[in-house]
């Protein structure tokens, strides 16, 4: 990382080029217009850079696995082994040498961003992205681009919104607007880029971005549309002859796709814990053993039935599927394998998301209980594509946990009314066992895995109303108190929390303060250290009470107690003030 050289230097040149006379315009014209131009200029960006990565990684993927599926089988076996090992070496050495956080989706990453740095993201992590991503599923890791494209759209319009001078912690309509634009154009889908932004990113219908969302989802579109055409992912038929017969099967589509997709989070969300806490194998190593797993599934698969879907996206074949050309037993063999892939290719940290193995596992779903129902039920293959669509729908939305995305995307793809029925059964039924499954989503799951607890400010109107909120707002609820300095359990706590300071409560003595590098000291056996006293507020104090507070505190933490002082109910930083008063006067 130190030997990497300083991004700001290289774009120089760049920023004095063609930023300096644009921010000199962004100055003179008035601020409405200033904002739609604004607005422009970073979806355009967005979609601009979703395009590249698309185009980028389909190059790559199609001159490998595609390109070697043409030749014999030997040559495929050898060839894609050689590929996916020395994309997936490349892969870790740029993502732990430079930047481990552009690891797995990126859409996790984008969230805290938003959350916790109010906007601000890196130039690098934007480029190892890219890079790493193109290398990761174009070199045959089972993942997806559409994480990804939303990671990247966000950072190119936050690292743009900097250049045009806004500060670091002043970016988060920016990042909304980029994220937005680069899902639309990922998907050609502005309806579902926009739900999903106001489902899951900001967590909020009623979001003050929501204009500005909803207007750089249509620029996106419209990028992608000029430029590649009106379908980018794969296609899906057009459904002519549906009868009512094929309801019967709908519901058991939409739990065996669900179902699917709840195997997916609960193991990829163990296996990752597992191996974060594993010594055995380097960390930039790890994503080549998840590329070998990936290669010894699919090659068992194209040597059995002659598909490469479970290599990358998966597109072709899920093509393939929809228009019915070939036998619907294979899709069974393609849910079982594409799963455990996926669960290997995400967990041992390979680059890449998870919109496009849900896609294909649930669309394999679909097609799989439709064509072995059809020896019983007389199914047309309309039905059977409405099927598939069903299960898509249903496994997307039981890891992402929003049912208006998972039910538009597939809706957007063909615009055909006649499967948005069997759509909302399948959605209704996959928020119910996702919900059976546990509390948080996917992508929740993995921020609470790496420590990172999201405190959701909803700003009130005016500072005096943000004043008097209770404390309790912005505090985290769940604050990792140390109440043992046990080399082990010591060594435990600073692998899985990123914090700098922790609450630490002993036996029978008063709740203190203990930093990170106390407790580095305490694993490497050099001190024992001398906790510091913990400046105290109540749950029932506000803000303001807190300001006052935490002056009093050497550690810029406050912990906040109950009135006997015997439980801890939360902890506030200077650091969470901070941003929590930057987002209202933003």
């Amino acid at each position: 990382m130190k030997n990497f050289p300083n991004i700001q230097i290289i774009l120089q040149p760049l920023k004095q080029n063609i930023f300096k006379p644009l921010l000199q315009l962004l100055r003179i014209i008035p601020e409405n217009t200033k904002t739609l131009l604004q607005t422009i200029i970073y979806a355009f960006a967005a979609g601009m850079m979703a395009i590249a990565f698309m185009l980028a990684l389909n190059f790559v993927y199609n001159n490998t696995f595609v390109a070697f599926s043409n030749h014999s089988k030997l040559f495929f076996v050898v060839a894609s082994f050689i590929t996916i090992v020395c994309s997936s070496l490349l892969v870790g050495f740029l993502l732990y040498k430079f930047n481990p956080d552009a690891a797995g989706s990126g859409i996790p990453q984008l969230k805290a961003a938003y959350w916790k740095d109010l906007g601000y993201v890196s130039w690098l992590s934007v480029i190892i992205k890219f890079i790493a991503g193109i290398l990761s599923i174009g070199g045959g890791a089972s993942m997806g681009r559409e994480g990804p494209t939303v990671y990247l759209g966000g950072g190119i319009a936050s690292n743009l919104a900097g250049a045009l001078g806004k500060p670091a912690r002043q970016r988060r309509s920016y990042v909304v607007i980029g994220a937005s634009a680069g899902l639309a154009a990922a998907f050609n889908a502005p309806l579902a880029a926009i739900t999903f932004i106001l489902e899951e990113f900001v967590s909020d219908i009623n979001n003050r971005f929501i204009g500005r969302v909803v207007f750089s989802s249509l620029i996106g579109a419209f990028v992608v549309y000029a430029f590649i055409g009106k379908q980018p992912a794969f296609q899906l038929p057009v459904s002519e002859y549906v009868t009512w017969v094929h309801y019967l099967l709908v519901p058991f589509v939409a739990l065996f796709a669900s179902l699917a997709g709840v195997t997916f989070q609960r193991y990829t969300i163990y296996f990752r814990k597992r191996l974060k806490k594993q010594k055995i194998v380097a960390a930039w190593l790890l994503p080549c053993c998840g590329g070998i797993i990936t290669w010894i599934i699919g090659v068992s698969v194209f040597l059995t039935v002659g598909k490469i879907g479970i290599f990358g996206l998966g597109y072709n074949d899920l093509s393939s599927a929809l228009d019915n050309k070939f036998i619907w037993w294979i899709a069974g063999i393609l849910v079982i394998a594409k799963l455990i892939a996926t669960i290997f290719s995400y967990s041992f940290g390979g680059c890449g998301g998870i919109f496009s193995p849900m896609l294909f596992i649930g669309g394999m779903c679909g097609y799989f209980i439709g064509g072995m129902c059809g020896h019983w039920v007389p199914l047309t293959p309309s039905d059977r594509i409405v099927l598939s669509a069903v299960g898509m729908s249903a496994c997307l939305g039981a890891v992402v946990r929003a049912p208006l995305t998972s039910l538009l995307i597939v809706f957007e793809m063909t615009h055909q009314f006649s499967l948005v029925p069997g759509l909302m059964i399948g959605t209704f039924i996959s928020v119910f066992v996702s919900r059976m499954a546990g509390k948080n989503n996917f992508y929740d799951a993995i921020l609470l895995q790496d420590g990172h607890e999201l405190i959701k400010i909803r700003p009130p109107l005016d500072i005096k109303s943000w004043h008097n909120l209770p404390i309790m707002t912005i505090a985290n609820p769940q604050p990792v108190i140390l109440e043992d300095i046990n080399e082990n359990h010591v060594q435990e706590v600073l692998d899985n929390y990123p914090y700098n300071c922790f609450p630490i409560r002993l036996e029978n003595k008063e709740i203190g303060i203990i930093t990170r590098k106390q407790m580095e000291d305490i694993v490497n056996k050099k001190s024992i250290p001398q906790i510091s006293n913990a400046a105290f507020c109540y749950s029932n104090h506000t803000v303001k009470n807190a300001s006052e507070k935490i002056i009093e505190s050497p550690n810029g933490v406050i912990v906040v107690i109950d009135k006997n002082k015997k439980n801890i109910s939360g902890i506030v930083t200077l650091h969470d003030l901070l941003r929590a008063q930057a987002s209202v006067l933003e």
